[in-house]
């Protein structure tokens, strides 16, 4: 999961004041539409084809199964044709298409990050996807995607995303590292087991974990203590309760004592990456999509890998992450359909069970669970199977427009809390909360 940037905000006030000089709607095609843009015809065989743009983020394994998925959709018919640009991480590519949807040359379908969706239905720039998904609904079955994803596809009720490339933050675990230490390669169940690793591995030169100070996982240990982050109705912050300031005093503690590390800056991810392949730390918190690779590299290093649930508090509990498909709304009609004709063939059963084990991601659809594919890859490869396991613990990330910036707010304050010896973590959530009321206000 990668943080919304400054960039990002800005882009999103830029949007939101050409939006307030007339700039476009967001109707959909079954009931007429605006004006095509960022698309061409290309003939062929006495009809032309309907080609739009898809931008998506990241390289990789990643960009590998989108380029492999857009091919097969492509190939599979001969009346559109995708074309499949990469933009960078989340935050390039969001910022890129507000830019581009502010020009009037916006692609016709793009990742986004769920966190994200709310900003962009609200400023106008999504198509509303209900009236498509009621007309196809044979084809598409909705109630077919695992409900815990679906929470972040709708913005004040209406549908505007279809889940993708999804995931949560599981733990890696070394069982390697464990064995080696005496302790149980199971891991730790809950946030005293991980102290007692903890004390345990720094007995052998190790440490337990390198964590960067990570929005994504605080929202987990938040969720895990029975708190929130934000009120319901999104208009106060709630991360300064007992149950938000727990989790910074936590994890205050384990580095106060030497038993994790928590790098700062923007290397800290790639920081905890290294420690943990260099068989430093025995634990990390990773993203499910990390799955493919953290297999590669145990092997590759010559250690056992496994993954379990993020260790609990009261209870378990994560946020989801990852991205849906989205259809910008400065559409042609015909470009619109095209669109929504990619967007189902993405998120198939069949694509879900190909990306999911190309690279990690969460299987997004229940049917693809009942399958002997991926039945037996969870057999040979348990790793992967947790996250779906887990995802009965999953909430939804909020949406409200000030949370980007809130974002940043939370981890500039964790930051703080933890380096600086004469702030306490209620006094750096206080203030945090303080700002971010505001924000909400507005």
């Amino acid at each position: 999961m990668k943080r919304a940037s400054l960039l990002v905000l800005l882009a999103v006030l830029v949007v939101s004041l050409l939006a307030a000089c007339g700039g476009g709607g967001n109707g959909n095609g079954i009931d007429g539409g605006t004006s095509a843009a960022g698309a061409d015809r290309r003939g062929g065989g006495g009809q032309d084809k309907v080609v739009i743009r898809y931008w998506y983020a990241f390289g990789g394994k990643i960009e590998e199964a989108k380029q492999e998925l857009v091919r097969r959709f492509n190939e599979s018919q001969d009346r559109i044709e995708v074309i499949a640009e990469h933009q960078g991480n989340y935050e390039d590519l969001h910022a890129k298409v507000q830019a581009a949807f502010a020009a009037g040359n916006a692609p016709a379908v793009s990742d986004l990050e769920i966190a994200s969706t709310g900003v962009f239905a609200r400023s106008g720039m999504l198509l509303e996807l209900a009236p498509y998904a009621e007309r196809d609904a044979e084809e598409l079955k909705l109630d077919d995607f695992n409900p815990g994803l679906m929470g972040n596809a709708y913005v004040d009720g209406k549908l505007y995303g279809l889940p993708f490339m999804r995931s949560t933050p599981i733990m890696y675990k070394n069982v390697t590292m464990l064995k080696e230490a005496g302790l149980d390669p199971e891991g730790p169940r809950n946030w005293r087991e991980l102290e007692e690793y903890a004390r345990a591995l720094k007995e052998k030169g190790k440490y337990a974990m390198t964590l960067p100070v990570d929005i994504w996982f605080y929202e987990a240990l938040v969720f895990q203590s029975g708190g929130s982050i934000l009120s319901d109705d999104g208009k106060k912050a709630l991360f300064n309760s007992p149950e938000g300031v727990e989790p910074v005093a936590f994890w205050k503690r384990l580095a106060e004592e030497g038993l994790i590390k928590i790098p700062v800056g923007d290397e800290a991810g790639a920081a905890a990456d290294k420690d943990w392949a260099n068989q430093i730390s025995a634990f990390r918190f990773a993203s499910t999509a990390n799955v493919s690779a953290a297999i590669e590299i145990a092997e590759g290093n010559g250690f056992e890998f496994a993954t379990s649930f993020m260790p609990a508090n009261r209870d378990y509990g994560v946020p989801t992450g990852g991205c849906q498909l989205v259809i910008t709304s400065k559409l042609s009609d015909e470009e619109k359909e095209a669109a929504w004709e990619f967007i189902k063939f993405m998120t198939t059963m069949e694509s879900t069970i190909y990306q999911h084990k190309h690279v990690g991601y969460l299987p997004t659809r229940l049917s693809a669970l009942e399958t002997d594919e991926l039945k037996a890859h969870f057999a040979e490869y348990p790793q992967y199977k947790v996250a779906v396991d887990q995802l009965v613990y999953a909430r939804p990330r909020p949406m409200e427009n000030a949370y980007p910036e809130i974002m940043m707010l939370i981890r500039n304050a964790i930051e703080k809390a933890i380096l600086d010896p004469e702030v306490t973590p209620q006094e750096a959530m206080d203030e945090a909360a303080a700002k971010a009321d505001k924000l909400l206000a507005k």
